[in-house]
């Protein structure tokens, strides 16, 4: 049963813990990519569309139903009907397996702290990645073994998120956020004044942000608008309704669900500018044009980073120290409120201690990323997210949006979090969630569907693609059952 001591100490501890669990990884090397690559500056009128339309309006369902149902996703979804719980689970899961990877980068970003005080990537950072670091195999069919070396930083960022989780939301999540975030935007703010201040760095800027408004008539960059606030607000990965569910009872919604979208964006687009502030120094000292230095992914933070590094005229290490640790940083800030989320179910389901429960996930999400840490882990992680992240989240999405706005209904919610809010929000949020929303995360879904057909991902042998099947399909399965298991909230079904 959710405990007194289960519960924010402040505002600005809840706050600074949804950001920071929506500013990630993604945040430092995926939107300035994606806005450079569909429309540079235009690229922002739908991505701030998207955000009014969807992220914002999600965010406040999922604050909302987690603070009136008091529970984690699972339990949350249970409250309104057992038969319903599976879809707690559901994403759950999906965010459990996300973290077994997702602690493997941030292991990676630990490491690149330590190379970057002799610049060990040397002149080769592409090399150096795939080959010394990570003994990147031939192919996902040739397993390789297991790198001892990232498999210890594995066990260290499982360690981190263990001891924070594990000293619950006030002594633990609140405490690590108000530490880690103000700590964040300082590193962060560094890197965009040294990017923006180098020879170069405006061309780089005005590539970033020259918009070009013939894209606005593309789909393709109004559907990439959609994805980006999706993905990048956590939402519909249990962790906003966990992290809703620790709320008082009186805690304003809507003014918070705007702050912590904001902020997010905010930061977004701070880093964007530091990014191709550090690219068009790099364009201007190679003499090669921004298209060919800028990179997505991991590419970005660990190919092109290391060689803006090694450019640098002076503060070579201070400066890749700065990056690594404020990625590290974003990652853990992440990963702990993965690792709540994943936690919280255990606890209400099973009735496990929080220490029971955090040391159970923890322990099982350390041998989990073990398969990331062998040679074709890189392979296992491309294969296995894109499926993850595609297909499973983005029904998720739809399912959400679909019992919530339909089945329990959206005016409930909105009845229940209006009354609460300093800011009042109309039927327009009602219509958002109930065909807004699905419907765009359905052509999302159908549109991945229609390419993965014509065009198998990233150029896997099928043999590769079925296991990115295989634990999509898994971890559906696996939530069904765990819906039929005992369970010991049956008494709290009736408190709605």
């Amino acid at each position: 049963m959710q405990q007194e001591e289960n519960q924010w100490g402040s505002r600005l501890g809840f706050i600074l813990a949804t950001i920071g669990s929506a500013v990630g990884l993604g945040n430092i090397w995926r939107f300035s990519y994606v806005a450079y690559d569909n429309g540079g500056g235009a690229f922002l009128i739908p991505y701030f569309f998207a955000l009014l339309t969807t992220g914002i309006p999600l965010l406040i369902l999922e604050f909302s139903f987690g603070q009136k149902m008091r529970g984690s996703a699972t339990l949350s979804f249970a409250k309104i009907h057992k038969k319903w719980e599976w879809i707690g689970w559901w994403s759950t899961l999906v965010t459990f397996v996300l973290i077994t990877y997702y602690s493997v980068i941030i292991s990676w970003s630990f490491k690149y702290i330590y190379y970057a005080f002799t610049q060990a990537w040397g002149s080769n950072p592409e090399a150096f990645l795939y080959g010394t670091h990570l003994n990147l195999s031939s192919g996902i069919d040739s397993l390789g073994g297991i790198n001892i070396s990232i498999l210890a930083t594995v066990a260290l960022v499982w360690l981190i998120n263990l001891v924070i989780v594990y000293n619950g939301i006030e002594a633990g999540v609140e405490k690590a956020s108000k530490i880690f975030m103000p700590i964040l935007a300082v590193l962060m703010l560094i890197i965009t004044v040294r990017g923006v201040t180098l020879p170069g760095a405006i061309d780089g800027i005005n590539q970033f942000l020259e918009p070009d408004f013939s894209a606005l008539l593309n789909p393709k960059v109004w559907l990439a608008a959609y994805g980006q606030i999706f993905f990048t607000l956590s939402v519909c990965f249990g962790v906003m309704i966990t992290y809703g569910s620790y709320l008082p009872k009186k805690s304003d919604i809507v003014n918070n669900a705007f702050i912590t979208s904001l902020a997010n964006c905010g930061f977004s687009f701070i880093v964007g500018i530091g990014v191709f502030g550090i690219v068009g120094y790099m364009s201007a000292q190679t003499g090669q044009p921004i298209n060919d230095v800028v990179a997505q992914s991991i590419g970005l933070a660990f190919i092109v980073f290391p060689k803006a590094i090694n450019m640098l005229p002076t503060f070579q290490t201070f400066l890749g120290f700065i990056f690594f640790l404020a990625l590290g940083i974003a990652g853990i800030s992440s990963s702990i409120s993965m690792v709540e989320a994943v936690v919280a179910p255990l606890m209400d389901k099973f009735g496990f201690s929080r220490k029971k429960a955090a040391t159970i996930v923890c322990g099982a999400g350390f041998l989990g990323s073990t398969l990331f840490t062998t040679g074709a882990g890189l392979y296992f992680l491309d294969v296995i997210d894109h499926y993850n992240m595609q297909f499973g989240v983005a029904i998720i999405g739809i399912l959400e949006a679909a019992v919530l706005g339909w089945y329990y209904k959206a005016e409930v919610l909105r009845k229940f979090f209006n009354p609460i809010s300093n800011f009042q929000i109309g039927t327009w949020w009602d219509i958002m969630i109930k065909f807004i929303t699905p419907l765009l995360l359905t052509i999302m879904v159908v549109k991945s569907l229609i390419t993965e057909i014509s065009q198998p991902y990233g150029g896997y042998p099928l043999s590769g693609l079925k296991i990115g099947w295989i634990v999509a399909g898994m971890l559906l399965v696996v939530a069904v059952i765990l819906n039929l298991l005992p369970d010991k909230y049956d008494d709290r079904l009736l408190n709605n």
